[in-house]
């Protein structure tokens, strides 16, 4: 029967992963049938905590999330939770043994998110490490499954790939953040004079990691090469568009690529799969 209620918990995330993000689901879908479940799991507990920063207005959120970290780490050593999202992440933390410390770093730049709302260079690199290169640095455990060599050499590929999905988030996201949580991520920027400069300067950076990250997207492993460059496709394709409006079109609409957009990409990533042109 305990099978049972970690299927049921793992079912939790994927349907978190669901409601969430239509676009990671869709991505995660395409890796290997084996990989699923521990992406979703993962998917499912950075969601949570990042919901608790984001969104749980009116609510204390530093008890909050002080008790969600304790709880992940009693998770963890028990090896079970009554919380199915922190059951079905110590499941995939366990059976992969990912590194306890990347789960430190994630907490961490949520704990940064409750009180810090501008920051320097170093202040952004650490935040951008801890909310989303450590996030990629578990989902590359899972994919490389007790091989170390692989993981050490696509480790610094897979750290370029979860800055740059961040930080398209952030300057996407960029008048949402400021008027509604009162932060601004990107340092040395004034958003009420945010221009082609900054926008220009920001967008070079964000390439860089681009192309770096298809580096390491190539030599994955086969289970997980094709859902990882979908998902890379589709947030390189809103790089794009972002790129070719003005600053002013970023603070007023949130960019987006149409259900259409995403089927487009999602053949065109089949073809060149079959092609062997990844």
């Amino acid at each position: 029967m305990l099978n049972i209620f970690h299927e049921v918990s793992q079912d939790c995330s994927r349907i978190t992963t669901e409601k969430y993000s239509t676009s990671f689901f869709s991505s995660i879908r395409l890796l290997h049938k084996d990989l699923r479940a521990p992406i979703f799991n993962i998917y499912g507990f950075v969601r949570f905590a990042d919901e608790i920063v984001d969104t749980f207005h009116g609510h204390d959120k530093e008890v909050l999330l002080k008790e969600f970290r304790e709880a992940t780490c009693l998770a963890i050593e028990r090896k079970i939770s009554l919380n199915p999202i922190l059951n079905s992440f110590q499941l995939t933390v366990n059976q992969y043994q990912i590194d306890h410390q990347l789960i430190d770093a994630f907490l961490h730049s949520m704990e940064m998110d409750l009180n810090k709302k501008n920051y320097d260079r170093n202040g952004y690199e650490e935040y951008i490490y801890g909310s989303a290169e450590v996030v990629g640095l578990m989902c590359l455990t899972v994919f490389c499954d007790g091989h170390k060599d692989t993981y050490e050499k696509l480790k610094p590929a897979a750290r370029s790939l979860g800055a740059a999905f961040q930080k398209v988030n952030f300057l996407r996201d960029l008048k949402a953040d400021y008027e509604r949580l009162d932060r601004l991520y990107f340092p040395g920027c004034d958003f009420s004079n945010f221009g082609p400069n900054d926008k220009a300067m920001i967008e070079a950076d964000i390439q860089k990691d681009f192309d770096h990250a298809y580096e390491g997207i190539i030599h994955l492993p086969l289970k997980a090469r094709f859902g990882v460059y979908v998902a890379y496709k589709y947030y390189l394709s809103l790089f794009k568009k972002i790129r070719k409006i003005k600053p002013q079109c970023i603070l007023d609409e949130r960019v987006r690529i149409p259900d259409y957009g995403k089927m487009f990409i999602l053949a065109k990533a089949g073809i060149r799969s079959q092609l062997n042109l990844l």
